[in-house]
């Protein structure tokens, strides 16, 4: 197998390495409540993303299993 004929330099390893650093996480306001937010994700305080109630959705669909439910029952009654 190939060896290296040379010694890499800490700087030239350095620099290699110089993108692997951690970055802060950019926070931004809620369109709707102002308050800060990660980008791309649920704001934790109202729930909102890109202007729709993201949170008021899944309640919807955990009311609409219950109704579901609800009515199985009273069919086997």
């Amino acid at each position: 197998m190939a060896e290296p004929k040379k010694r890499l330099t800490s700087t030239r390893s350095g620099n290699r390495r110089s993108h692997l650093a951690k970055k802060a996480k950019t926070l931004t306001n809620c369109q709707k409540c102002q308050s800060p937010a990660l980008a791309h994700r649920v704001c934790a305080e109202c729930g909102y993303y890109k202007g729709d109630d993201v949170l008021q959705l899944e309640r919807k669909e955990q009311e609409k299993k219950e109704r579901q439910k609800a009515e199985e029952e009273k069919e086997k009654k």
